[in-house]
């Protein structure tokens, strides 16, 4: 047996991990790191008790499929999502459009998915809406009324409902008798119902979700405007986040669809599924803030 007859043999036999295999094999994933802990924030969309009902089941699911220990900090007002995500050390946010262009302005988030409702759309729109009783029909029928925004980080509760106003070339601090915000959409729609406030915004998923459970809203109320449609609420991470983390928690909100047990989280959370979403997803909320004149790196979006 000659000398090249022997080293082919060799090559052969040691093929799993020799070089004489000239074929680079690719590197294996790199696992998330174990016992990673993550704190996600929540807006204060609904009240206390059914934000945990819609978002507790989703925490376990992912905790368990993504390899990581999640848990949730509800903030009693959208700011403090902003506020808090670096001194409570949060590792990511479910962000309305607006806190989301905020955030990502102020502190560099990431967003990297948002939920498809039950009906197909991956958006929603502000409403702003009356008593059917009121007299009110119009903006002309605002004057001297009490108006019911959210919070200032809110997309339909301030933002959209700024807009209408500047389109009407309406200061409404001057406007309106008295406004005031409430913390969450379903406080706006409540008070509105109770005549503690003539007029009121939300966006139109809480109303509806509301509306299925108080007959009230159909019977009672009456829709004046409705807004563009903006993203729905995404889950966004902080920059520096490991990707392995980043990407085994993207990957399974986009599969838990096609997962038996995963279909049954998405039906309590209310969604069909989770889709890719990115920053330019949200253009609609960086024109408005450009057609109103506002700096979302400077913006103040405290309550007064």
């Amino acid at each position: 047996m000659d000398k090249r007859t022997i080293i082919f043999f060799v090559c052969l036999t040691l093929a799993l991990g020799s070089g004489c295999d000239r074929r680079s094999k690719p590197t294996p994933p790199q696992k998330v790191p174990e016992g990673q802990q993550l704190l996600i924030g929540l807006i204060p969309e609904q009240n206390l008790f059914r934000q945990i009902e819609r978002f507790e089941p989703l925490a376990r699911y992912l905790s368990q499929k993504a390899g990581v220990q999640i848990t949730l900090k509800i903030l009693p007002r959208y700011g403090n999502i902003i506020d808090n995500f670096s001194s409570e050390k949060l590792d990511g946010a479910f962000f309305g459009s607006f806190t989301y262009t905020l955030a990502h302005a102020k502190l560099g988030v990431q967003v990297i998915a948002r939920p498809e409702g039950q009906d197909g759309k991956s958006t929603y729109h502000g409403l702003i809406f009356v008593r059917k009783d009121s007299g009110i029909r119009s903006i002309r029928d605002m004057a001297g009324k009490r108006f019911a925004f959210v919070d200032k980080a809110t997309t339909a509760g301030y933002l959209l409902p700024l807009a209408y106003f500047k389109q009407h070339k309406v200061d409404y601090r001057k406007y309106l008798k008295e406004s005031y915000f409430t913390g969450t959409h379903e406080d706006a729609i409540s008070d509105v119902l109770d005549r503690k406030a003539d007029i009121g915004v939300a966006k139109n998923t809480v109303y509806e979700r509301f509306a299925d459970s108080d007959v009230r809203i159909k019977n009672e109320l009456v829709v004046l405007e409705r807004s563009p449609d903006v993203p729905e609420n995404g889950l966004a991470v902080r920059k520096d986040l490991d990707e392995n983390v980043k990407k085994s928690l993207t990957e399974v909100l986009l599969d838990m669809h096609n997962d038996p047990e995963g279909r049954a989280v998405l039906e309590v959370f209310g969604a069909r599924k989770f889709i890719a979403t990115s920053d330019a997803d949200y253009q609609p909320i960086y024109r408005y803030a450009r057609e109103i004149g506002l700096d979302l790196a400077t913006y103040d979006y405290r309550n007064e």
